[in-house]
């Protein structure tokens, strides 16, 4: 077994015991959430803290989500030979950063490189402003 297949097929496990955890965590999650509802009559400070709540556990619900669709995809890409590419510069994705996180689709450096864009993208939309005159008084 050549080194880059003996790499794939422990990525691979890792995907697939990723992948089964993620998903009997998302599975529990959603059966908790629907027995977990409480019938208790609570006052409004009980009730926005648990609507609170809510939102907090279906945001990470989602999350967890997104994640096992990734898991997929790289199972997909894994199959179809494509895995640990790079999507931007076509280059191999680092062994090291596949094991920290097996899902990657981009190397280090277009990673890094998006991220800074996204940052900028981010920053200039925080300095627009629908009422200037407010902003700059």
């Amino acid at each position: 077994m050549t080194d880059t297949a003996k790499r794939d097929a422990e990525l691979k496990q890792m995907l697939i015991d990723r992948r089964r955890e993620m998903h009997g965590d998302v599975q529990r999650r959603i059966r908790h959430g629907r027995t977990d509802r409480s019938q208790d009559v609570c006052d409004d400070v009980e009730h926005s803290d648990a609507g609170i709540q809510g939102n907090i556990d279906f945001a990470l619900l989602q999350m967890r989500a997104e994640t096992l669709a990734r898991i997929e995809e790289a199972l997909v890409r894994l199959e179809a030979g494509k895995y640990g590419f790079c999507f931007e510069c076509e280059s191999h994705i680092s062994e090291r950063r596949l094991r920290a996180l097996p899902f990657a689709v981009r190397c280090q450096a277009c990673e890094g490189r998006r991220e800074k864009e996204q940052g900028r993208l981010t920053q200039r939309r925080e300095t627009v402003s629908l009422f200037p005159e407010v902003a700059s008084s």
